[in-house]
């Protein structure tokens, strides 16, 4: 079964965490760029990147060698174009979570064993993580997007970089975010 975890550029809103004094575009390719070695990390599973018309030398800084580059302006564009494409299962990523574990990242591929659609909830009304089977089933709302839940949450929720303030939740305990964290620390 062929399955693809894609991280969204959709809009600039992932550099809204940026601290004063930090370059918002390298804050963000920074963010984008975590999220994307975290992604690298699941077993058995494609990575791509959705990019909007703000974002594509974004999505260009960051993808990983060989990994497409969806210039689309929607999750339901992306949907399509991966079905199209022979994926069985799409999960979708905000780039604002650079400490995200990879076992969470994880989840929603799991919550597609028993259901036709999966989340990982944000801490506030978003999710982190949305991921359906494809075809996806006709009750998936369109328009869908991961700054508001419309989905089914199966794992547990995580926090989200949407103010220079949640850079204070950043654990510097947990593995990854090392782009992130050099940014941040001068390196």
């Amino acid at each position: 079964m062929l399955r693809v975890a894609t991280l969204c550029l959709l809009g600039t809103g992932y550099r809204a965490a940026c601290p004063p004094g930090v370059d918002p575009v390298r804050f963000g390719r920074a963010l984008a760029e975590d999220v994307t070695d975290v992604l690298a990390a699941l077993s058995g599973v494609d990575l791509a990147i959705l990019a909007g018309t703000s974002t594509v030398d974004d999505a260009r800084a960051v993808a990983m060698p060989g990994m497409p580059v969806l210039e689309l302006s929607t999750v339901d564009g992306a949907i399509a174009e991966l079905a199209r494409r022979g994926y069985a299962e799409a999960a979708f990523f905000t780039p604002d979570v650079p400490d995200l574990p990879v076992l969470l990242a994880a989840k929603p591929f799991s919550g597609l064993s028993t259901s036709e659609v999966a989340v990982v909830p944000g801490r506030g009304d978003d999710l982190v993580a949305l991921a359906t089977r494809l075809p996806p089933p006709r009750w998936l709302p369109a328009g869908l997007h991961l700054d508001t839940p419309d989905a089914l949450a199966v794992a547990p929720a995580w926090r989200r970089l949407r103010v220079p303030a949640d850079l204070a939740a950043l654990d510097p305990g947990l593995e990854g975010w090392e782009a992130t964290r050099a940014l941040l620390s001068g390196h």
